[in-house]
């Protein structure tokens, strides 16, 4: 699975990523500052799987119709890099196989599939 790791998300979740043997690209680590725009494209024609804590990447797939290969929304009340990484594993232990192609929102509490 290739993750791209949204700037806002963090590099310590993206070493956490790498460190679990996932391919990843951090925004942050490697092309900080460009615009969400480009990040969404990235990872559509390169096909990676966003992980983002910016909401406005769902405004841009359901009002935009923005094409993606898959984004998880993290929403969470606790934004520590270390509650990052443990919502994440969770998602990735259970859900591992439903991330491509579809617009996840978790939280400490929740894995919500999105309709699109």
């Amino acid at each position: 699975m290739r993750f791209l790791v949204d700037e806002s998300t963090g590099t310590r979740v993206a070493q956490w990523l790498h460190g679990q043997g996932y391919e990843v690209f951090s925004v942050y680590d490697e092309a900080r500052g460009i615009s969400d725009d480009l990040v969404l494209q990235k990872a559509f024609s390169e096909n990676w799987v966003l992980i983002t804590n910016d909401k406005d990447f769902g405004e841009k797939i359901y009002r935009d119709k923005r094409s993606h290969r898959g984004i998880v929304l993290m929403r969470l009340s606790d934004e520590r890099s270390s509650n990052k990484i443990a919502v994440l594993s969770k998602l990735l232990n259970s859900h591992l196989e439903q991330l491509p192609d579809r617009y996840i929102v978790i939280t400490e509490h929740q894995i919500r599939f999105a309709r699109l």
